[in-house]
């Protein structure tokens, strides 16, 4: 597998959050974003991003116009005035909730065969819905003064083999990081080596870049308190707080102790193999000694996790999964 990142171009990073798509989205509505989900998560991560005490005014750096607006907030005078803020060292994945699954999984994307009219279209479409989710969380973030980039898997030279990560373009994403900028990636359409082209989740993307950047911990912000021994939807359904991941990659729920397997379901058009794999990518990063936070976004649980509050001490009123490596 190339990954084009030397060694020399690792860098200290802080957090590697994923933004799931259940949970800056309205899953069940097609292309509508949580607007108030989503500005709580961008104001959650700038406090916990910023290094000593946070300037009274938060400079917006998004200066295009919005959707309803006639006039640009641009604040370029006070900028002027404004010391330069030090963040420390985040990067942003999300997932595409009601963007582009529904295109994906109507065109068959995830299953490749870029020969057939049907999915070199849904290629395009799903390319179309995802990067316009992108744009929105970058323009989300940036209004909250975070110095976001978007940056595109596919367009970045993200490729695959049946599905596995075959090529990625880490020193772009390390040199955005060196220079002071905040990552935006996503789950996306990709060429694969031998399918003609797959969807890559975010979920994926996570554990790739988590392999190879070594943050202190990860975070994966839900719809949800954290990961359930069923749906969470389901009557009884019970939270499981804390998950231990072997030296072979194996886990087991070690709190509370569980008499029966865990349970999962997919949504009918989720590509990416729903929380099963997000599990089971969460693992691995366990396994390279980095914790792992599974938790609700925009709840005083998920400003715990962001922050980095838990490495030492867990909390007995803090709500989610924490899953890490049992040495």
């Amino acid at each position: 597998m190339e990954l084009n990142l030397q060694e020399s171009e690792r860098r200290s990073i802080r957090c590697i959050v994923k933004l799931g798509g259940a949970a800056i989205t309205c899953k069940n509505e097609l292309e509508k974003i949580h607007d108030e989900n989503l500005e709580i998560v961008a104001c959650q991560l700038r406090q916990a991003m910023m290094e000593g005490s946070a300037p009274s005014k938060v400079i917006g750096m998004d200066w295009s116009k919005r959707p309803g607006s006639s006039e640009i907030a641009c604040d370029v005078d006070v900028l002027g005035d404004q010391e330069s803020s030090e963040f420390s060292k985040f990067v942003v994945v999300h997932g595409a909730g009601s963007f582009g699954h529904f295109q994906a999984s109507r065109s068959g994307v995830h299953k490749g065969g870029l020969e057939k009219p049907i999915v070199k279209a849904g290629f395009v479409a799903t390319r179309i819905s995802v990067t316009n989710l992108n744009l929105e969380i970058v323009r989300a973030l940036a209004r909250e003064g975070i110095p976001t980039i978007g940056m595109s898997p596919f367009a970045c030279g993200w490729s695959t083999s049946k599905r596995d990560v075959a090529s990625a373009d880490l020193s772009v994403v390390a040199k955005t990081i060196d220079s002071g900028f905040v990552p935006v990636l996503h789950g996306d359409a990709v060429l694969d080596n031998i399918l003609g082209c797959t969807i890559l989740s975010g979920d994926v993307i996570i554990r790739h870049l988590a392999d190879h950047l070594k943050p202190e911990y990860v975070v994966f912000l839900t719809d949800v308190l954290g990961v359930y021994d069923r749906p969470p939807s389901e009557p009884d359904a019970v939270l499981l707080k804390e998950i231990s991941v072997g030296q072979d990659g194996s886990w087991k729920v070690v709190n509370p102790v569980l008499e029966h397997t865990v349970d999962y379901s997919v949504v009918a058009h989720d590509t990416t193999g729903g929380m099963e794999t997000k599990i089971s990518e969460a693992a691995m990063i366990a396994k390279l000694g980095i914790d792992v936070y599974i938790v609700k976004a925009a709840t005083a649980h998920s400003q715990r996790a962001l922050s980095g509050d838990l490495r030492d001490n867990v909390p007995a009123d803090w709500f989610g999964t924490i899953i890490r490596f049992s040495k």
